[in-house]
């Protein structure tokens, strides 16, 4: 029975795959991608039991590079978006195009984003014009690991949030905590420069 509905799910994100690959452009990828479809599962006697949703889109790696993904709940799918002409993997080309001090967006040992720090965000995500994004919370070494992990996972995703309040896609969130240093924590100025927000553009 496993077999029949992990065929069955095979086969409709396959087509969903082929299809949204042959049919979509540029434009209809850097759209949400939520695309539900409908697939059969099977009860004990071999029969259609029900109907679920197969959730479909693209994802974006670390790299750039593009995958198309389908869920159907029990089993997942994913294949790379090629170019139908090379058959090489579509990649995007990435780059940090903004790093930000956290002492200029937050409020003091807090994920609570003040008014300057709101709107410096808001314009750089409407002024950029990247395909997505990806947002990495850095902290310095004070406090306990545990709590920098903490801080610097709510304070990516509050930098998030306004990504997406202006229209910005949004390819990944990530914390870090103190795990990566761009600079001494011995110092003053060396862990100013560690409490940041980095932002990722990806682009054509």
């Amino acid at each position: 029975m496993r077999r029949r509905i992990s065929e069955t799910l095979r086969l409709v994100a396959g087509a969903l795959v082929l299809a949204a690959g042959l049919s979509a452009g540029t434009e209809a990828m850097a759209q949400s991608a939520y695309n539900p479809a409908t697939a059969e599962t099977f009860g004990p006697d071999g029969k259609p039991r029900q109907t679920g949703r197969i959730d479909w889109g693209l994802w974006i790696d670390p790299d750039g590079c593009m995958h198309w993904w389908a869920d159907g709940g029990l089993e997942g799918y994913m294949v790379p978006r090629r170019d139908p002409k090379t058959g090489r993997a579509v990649c995007l080309k990435k780059n940090t195009c903004a790093v930000e001090p956290t002492d200029t967006l937050f409020a003091t040992d807090s994920a609570r984003l003040t008014a300057n720090g709101r709107s410096r965000l808001e314009h750089i995500f409407r002024t950029q014009g990247a395909f997505g994004y990806a947002i990495y919370g850095h902290t310095d070494s004070r406090a306990s690991d545990e709590y920098n992990m903490n801080l610097s996972m709510r304070r990516a995703k509050a930098v998030a949030t306004v990504a997406e309040s202006v229209g910005a896609s949004v390819e990944r969130v990530e914390w870090m905590g103190e795990r990566q240093p761009r600079a001494t924590n011995a110092t003053a100025e060396g862990m100013r420069q560690n409490r940041r927000v980095e932002i990722v553009c990806y682009r054509w």
